[in-house]
């Protein structure tokens, strides 16, 4: 008897995917879950067959990709995983206004996908096996989860970094532009040097899943509602 749950977690791009594999892998293998990784295909070249994949965040692009994995097998859970910031097309996506919190965006995206997905394909169980997660603003701002091992690899004060948490409360409501973004403060800080999928994977690794979890509630939320299925498998 298999009691391991399989999720297909369909990512944004290689930062996501790899933060995936190398971080989420190992941390839910030991709990049951075995978890996958693909990158949404953003871009067919028709002539060459050539698939573009990452960035361009559009709905359009990645619905028929959770459909395919809802077909594979029953058992199979899908997932995506998209920070706020790289979406251009998506459900309830004009609904979104200046004065919302993060969790409020979050909700509001989160809720429309699985809504879309139900919609179009109810056979397939969508409202019991799809299950969206909105990074907001970024998948940088899990690495807020500890100040001091982030200021350890940008080589800065863990002041500079406690002061943006004391004034933004929590890792996933770090923002006040595009331009103040957590990824664009890491760059700031490090003169261009940071690397997202080098870098930033170091440091997610370091800090790890556990403490992400306590400091982003948003993340938490969803990583809790997959692993609530692995208790029935």
């Amino acid at each position: 008897m298999n009691n391991r749950l399989t999720v297909e977690i369909i990512v944004e791009g290689p930062t996501e995917s790899k933060f995936v594999k190398t971080v989420l892998a190992p941390y839910w293998g030991k709990r049951g879950i075995d978890v996958y990784a693909p990158v949404i295909r953003t871009q067919i070249d028709e002539r060459s067959g050539t698939i573009y994949k990452g960035g361009d965040i559009r709905f359009s692009r990645i619905k028929k990709q959770i459909s395919n994995f809802l077909k594979q097998r029953d058992e199979i859970i899908v997932a995506s995983f998209v920070d706020y910031y790289g979406i251009m097309e998506w459900p309830s996506l004009e609904a979104i206004q200046g004065n919302h919190s993060p969790h409020e965006i979050a909700h509001i995206l989160n809720n429309a996908a699985k809504n879309a997905i139900q919609e179009a394909y109810p056979e397939m169980r969508p409202s019991e096996r799809y299950f969206p997660f909105t990074a907001v603003y970024e998948f940088e701002a899990l690495l807020f989860s500890d100040s001091s091992i982030l200021a350890k690899n940008l080589c800065i004060s863990s002041t500079v970094i406690d002061a943006v948490l004391q004034e933004y409360g929590n890792p996933e409501t770090i923002n006040n532009s595009p331009e103040t973004a957590p990824s664009k403060r890491l760059d700031a800080w490090t003169n261009g040097q940071y690397g997202k999928t080098t870098t930033g994977i170091v440091i997610a690794e370091e800090i790890g899943i556990d403490k992400m979890r306590q400091a982003c509630p948003n993340f938490d939320a969803w990583l809790s509602s997959i692993e609530a299925l692995q208790e029935e498998v």
